[in-house]
C-alpha cells in the first residue's frame, strides 16, 4: 500500500510538473480565433461593403474557422478578407491551415488551393467597396495540386514593395524553399514579424523565407482609396487577415505572441523568440 502511495505520488508531481510546462509555453500567447465562433472579426469581402460576410463565406463549424462557397453561383473575383480586430506591430503569428474540396466555379487558374495571412494590412475601414485586396504583406499559402512542386508560405505584395538581400524589389511573389503538400493535411505555418525591419516564414519549424523593410508602394491592388496609398511609408504596424481566393480552406489554430513588451530590448527579444521558435 505505501509502495502504490509512493508511486502515486510520483506520478503526480510528473503531472503538475507538466503542466507548469505547458502553463509556461502558453503564457503570452493569444488565440484570435477562439474556436467557437467570429467574435473580434470583420469580413471584408470586394463587391461588398465592410462587414458584409456574403453568402455566410467566413463560418465556424466543428472548432475550425471555414472559408466555404457553397452559397456561391461562381466567384466573380469576390476577393474576401476576415481581419482581427486590432492591429499589432512586433509578433509571431501562428497559423494550423488545410485546403479541403473543389474550386468554386469563376476562380481563377492560379487561386486554385491558394490562400494567404495577410500582415500589416490597411484597417479594413479605409478599403473602399470593390477594392481587391488590401495594402498589406502576403504570407501566401498555396497547397499542392497533387502533381508539381508548389511551394508555400511565400510572400506577394498586393499595394506594397520588400526588400530581399538589402535589395528593393518590385516582384509581386517571391517564392519560398519550402515542401510542397499535397491533399488534406494540416500544415503550420507561422510569421515572424518584427515592425518594419524583418518578417521570416516558417513552415513545420523550419525556416523557409527572409525579407526586411516592408513599406507601402508598387502595384498589384485596384480600386482603393488614393489617400490610403501613401507610397514609400514604411509599414510598422498593422492589422492581421486571412485570405478567401476561391478555394475551400479550414483553419483550426490562429495564435499570436505580441513581441511589443520586448522591442526595445535586442538581447530579451532575440532570448524570446529563441524560446518561441524551438
Amino acid at each position: 500500500m505505501k509502495f502504490n502511495y509512493f508511486l502515486k505520488s510520483i506520478a503526480l508531481v510528473a503531472l503538475l510538473l507538466c503542466n507548469s510546462t505547458l502553463q509556461a509555453q502558453q503564457k503570452g500567447w493569444i488565440n484570435l480565433f477562439n474556436g467557437k465562433d467570429l467574435k473580434d472579426w470583420t469580413v471584408k469581402i470586394s463587391k461588398h461593403e465592410v462587414g458584409d460576410n456574403f453568402a455566410n463565406t467566413f463560418r465556424v463549424e466543428n472548432g475550425v474557422m471555414k472559408v466555404s462557397y457553397d452559397g456561391y453561383k461562381e466567384f466573380n473575383q469576390q476577393y474576401g478578407h476576415i481581419f482581427y480586430k486590432k492591429p499589432f506591430s512586433y509578433y509571431l503569428l501562428k497559423v494550423e491551415y488545410r485546403f479541403v474540396g473543389d474550386q468554386v466555379k469563376g476562380g481563377e487558374g492560379w487561386a486554385l488551393r491558394n490562400s494567404g495571412a495577410m500582415l500589416h494590412c490597411q484597417d479594413p475601414k479605409t478599403m473602399l467597396k470593390n477594392q481587391d485586396f488590401p495594402i498589406s504583406i502576403e504570407g501566401q499559402i498555396l497547397g499542392g495540386d497533387g502533381v508539381h512542386e508548389r511551394h508555400t508560405s511565400n510572400v506577394c505584395t498586393p499595394g506594397t514593395t520588400i526588400y530581399m538581400d538589402d535589395k528593393l524589389t518590385m516582384a509581386h511573389c517571391l517564392e519560398s524553399n519550402s515542401k510542397t503538400f499535397h491533399g488534406e493535411q494540416w500544415v503550420t505555418a507561422e510569421f515572424l514579424v518584427l515592425g518594419d525591419s524583418v518578417i521570416k516564414h516558417f513552415v513545420n519549424n523550419e525556416l523557409v523565407l527572409t525579407y526586411t523593410k516592408p513599406q507601402i508602394g508598387g502595384g498589384n491592388v485596384s480600386n482603393y482609396d488614393p489617400k490610403v496609398k501613401i507610397d514609400g511609408k514604411r509599414l510598422t504596424e498593422g492589422f492581421i487577415s486571412l485570405q478567401s481566393e476561391s478555394h475551400p480552406i479550414e483553419f483550426r489554430k490562429v495564435a499570436l505572441f505580441d513581441l511589443a513588451p520586448y522591442e526595445k530590448n535586442k538581447v530579451k527579444l532575440d532570448k524570446k523568440i529563441g524560446e518561441l521558435l524551438k
